[in-house]
Formats: C-alpha cells, sequence, structure tokens
C-alpha cells in the first residue's frame, strides 16, 4: 500500500516540477492521435457501410490532450529562463487550441497539417526549455506568471 502511495506522490511531483516532460507527452500523443485519426476512419468505413463523421468520444481525447498540455504549458511558463519562450509555448498552444475547437465546429476549413505544425511545435519548445531554459538553482527562476 504504502509503495502505491509513493508511486502515485512521484507523479505529482515528477509533472509539478518538470512540466516540460509532461508537455512533450501530451503533444506527441496528440499528434500521433491526430495522426492516427485519417488512418482509423479510413479502415473504419471500409468495414463498415454508410460509416458516420467522427464519433464523440473520439473528439473528447482532443480536448483531454489540450487540457493537459495547457497545464504543462502553463507550468513551463513559469519555470522557463526565457521571457520569449513563455511567449513561443502560449502562441503554440493558442494554435492547437484553435485548430482542435476549429475542427470540432468546423467555422473556417483549415488544412490538416496546421495540427500537426502546432503539435510537433509544442513538443520541440518543450524539448528545447527542458535543455536550455531551466534554472540551474532554486534562486534563478522566474515567477511572473
Amino acid at each position: 500500500m504504502q509503495q502505491s502511495c509513493d508511486n502515485k506522490i512521484f507523479t505529482v511531483k515528477l509533472s509539478i516540477q518538470k512540466p516540460d516532460n509532461l508537455g512533450i507527452l501530451a503533444s506527441g500523443l496528440c499528434t500521433a492521435h491526430c495522426f492516427a485519426t485519417p488512418f482509423l476512419f479510413i479502415a473504419h468505413s471500409c468495414c463498415t457501410i454508410g460509416a458516420s463523421a467522427t464519433p464523440s468520444w473520439w473528439r473528447w481525447i482532443d480536448i483531454f490532450f489540450l487540457v493537459v498540455s495547457f497545464f504543462a504549458v502553463y507550468r513551463s511558463g513559469q519555470t522557463t529562463t526565457k521571457p520569449v519562450m513563455k511567449f513561443a509555448l502560449w502562441f503554440f498552444w493558442a494554435c492547437l487550441c484553435i485548430t482542435i475547437i476549429n475542427e470540432n465546429i468546423q467555422v473556417v476549413p483549415l488544412p490538416e497539417i496546421s495540427i500537426y505544425i502546432a503539435g510537433f511545435s509544442l513538443v520541440l519548445l518543450h524539448v528545447y526549455n527542458l535543455r536550455y531554459c531551466q534554472c540551474k538553482t532554486d534562486k534563478c527562476c522566474t515567477k511572473d506568471g
């Protein structure tokens, strides 16, 4: 029982102390989810007659990844040492958010590559932030956000 509790505490601490790891995971899985979608629905439509549009449960996965990436970007923005990194993370998160919302309500036709660009950009920004924009001591972190 104690081991399970320690693992949960470790997981929570890891996601709070290393939000870029969470951001890399969430953005990477989101991008993979978006990449797999056309292939899954082509396979599905070949097996069923009169296949409908994207099921609602599949769209909820988009929202889940968006929420998780929000918290990763928020926390990464608090701990980064470069203000431009904070702006870039929020900019590409907003691009991802707008693209996902647009896909669900279909306001403007956007090319599929737009979601891949936003997702891959978030992955790359989190990797860069993790490697080059982290505090080496506890006194250097910015807490302005």
